[in-house]
């Protein structure tokens, strides 16, 4: 998600590419700060991708894991997979190369990846959210979890599509298009982010409250002993730390860009170009964190992790081992 700007709007001085007849070419000697750049986003790329691809093997080998909750996960590590496969990829040659001059057909292909993937990755841990709420009374079934992930995807795409065609066909008419262009910018971020934030803080508030409620409720008819209060405080904590972490991380990464977004769509506020790619590659971060938050948390993600690393896997069938 770019904002509309112009070649006049960007410096001069640039750490990877000059300018010659009004366009950029890669100098012969890009500067020590080109390369530690590079350097450190080619990092987040691997680590994103590696990261996701060992929640995916492990869901799919490991039939412990097939359940409609992981399938969540799945859809989830998928979507971060690409976003580090492909959006960071050309979110790099964009922030540092001749994708200054947002009229480029690259840059467009790079917004369509960038707003479709990470769409997709805020709805699937939104669908997530909803999973785990309704996982303590009434799990929900397969066909509830396949409609999820693809209302997730289509919703992805038609935001995109919706972002998208305005802009390419804004030199071809009148002022309409600006008026639809404005629409998609105002719908595309309250259906990206905005609503699936409110349903997510509305439904971890809940959660933590029923858990909260549930475990004063059994440390008052069942525990009689300090030992089982100081258990069952100990799971409402490890709980309640849990659901911070999930909603601190992603609100940490997604909120400065999506409110700079909002910010610049707003009458005489200008946004440096540098200061929206920096808040979009901290947006797209989560998909190299997202792992982590979904998968190492848990104990038998773990010990399929160790089993892949090692390479155990392709030393025999252990799809059924019973992962601790």
């Amino acid at each position: 998600m770019a904002p509309d700007v112009s070649c006049t709007d960007v410096n001069d001085i640039h750490p990877c590419y000059e300018i010659y007849n009004v366009s950029y070419r890669l100098t012969s000697t890009p500067s020590t700060i080109c390369v530690l750049i590079f350097i450190f986003l080619g990092s987040l790329s691997v680590v994103t991708v590696c990261g996701n691809l060992l929640v995916i093997i492990s869901i799919i080998y490991f039939k412990q894991l097939h359940t409609p909750t992981n399938s969540l996960i799945l859809s989830l590590a998928v979507a971060d997979l690409f976003v580090g496969l492909v959006v960071f990829p050309l979110s790099m040659a964009s922030s540092l190369s001749s994708c200054l001059h947002y009229e480029h057909l690259f840059c467009k292909v790079r917004d369509s990846f960038d707003v479709t993937l990470s769409t997709a990755s805020i709805l699937n841990l939104c669908c997530i959210s909803i999973d785990r709420y309704y996982a303590v009374c009434q799990p929900l079934t397969v066909v509830v979890v396949v409609v999820m992930i693809l209302v997730s995807w289509s919703v992805s795409v038609l935001v995109a599509i919706g972002f998208l065609i305005p802009g390419l066909n804004h030199e071809k008419c009148d002022d309409n298009c600006f008026i639809d262009l404005l629409l998609a910018q105002i719908l595309g971020p309250i259906f990206s982010f905005y609503l699936p934030v409110i349903i997510m803080l509305c439904i971890y508030l809940k959660i933590f409250l029923v858990a909260e409620r549930q475990a004063r409720s059994i440390r008052n008819t069942t525990c009689q002993s300090t030992k089982c209060g100081a258990t069952v405080g100990k799971h409402e904590r490890k709980a309640t730390k849990t659901l911070a972490t999930v909603m601190g991380v992603f609100l940490m990464c997604w909120t400065p860009f999506f409110l700079c977004f909002t910010f610049q769509l707003l009458d005489n506020v200008s946004v440096p170009l540098p200061l929206f790619e920096t808040l979009n590659w901290l947006g797209l971060s989560n998909s190299m964190l997202n792992p982590f938050i979904y998968a190492f948390f848990y104990s038998w993600f773990r010990s399929a992790f160790r089993m892949i690393i090692s390479g155990k896997i392709f030393q025999g069938d252990f799809a059924d081992t019973q992962l601790l």
